[in-house]
Order: C-alpha cells, then structure tokens, then sequence
C-alpha cells in the first residue's frame, strides 16, 4: 500500500524532529478554531475589513488568523471582542 505524499514528508521530517508530529497537530487545531471563527464572522455577516478596523489592525492580520496562523493571545481576544464573542479556554 502507497503512502501519499503529505505522510511522506511527516514520515520524513519526523526523522529529523521527533516532536514534528506535535506540531502537526498544533496546527490542525488552530486551523479548526479558525474557520470556526471565520463562520462566526460570516454569520454576523462581517467582512474581514470591518473586523480589522475594529480591532485596530489590518486586514491581512485577520486573514492570517483566518487561515489558522499562530497568533497571540491578544489578537485572538480582540477578534472575538470585534465580532461580539468572548474568548474563553477550557483545559
């Protein structure tokens, strides 16, 4: 049975990084929390634009936070606040 390409270069950059799985699946999770954020943004029929302007940044930072980017804390808590949410952790 063949590998597909993107496990061949986990398989591979895993040799390198033991820890590069982690990281892997650090991403895919910002990913998840950001296209949820993005549907919350769409549903209140927000573009980016105007969430930028509400938190005082450019519209490529939303983009970035958008795309599941690795942001700060802050900029996550200042999307929320402009697209009228609450950032809340749970562990």
């Amino acid at each position: 049975m063949a590998t597909d390409f993107l496990a061949e270069i986990v398989d591979e950059r895993t040799a390198r990084n033991p820890g590069f799985p982690h990281l892997v699946a650090q991403a895919a999770a910002r990913r998840t929390v950001a296209r949820k954020l993005a549907k919350l943004r769409e549903k209140k029929a927000l573009s980016q634009t105007v969430v930028a302007a509400r938190m005082g940044t450019s519209a490529s930072v939303v983009s970035k936070l958008e795309a599941g980017g690795d942001v700060r804390v802050s900029t996550l808590q200042r999307y929320c606040a402009a697209i009228g949410e609450k950032l809340a952790f749970a562990l």
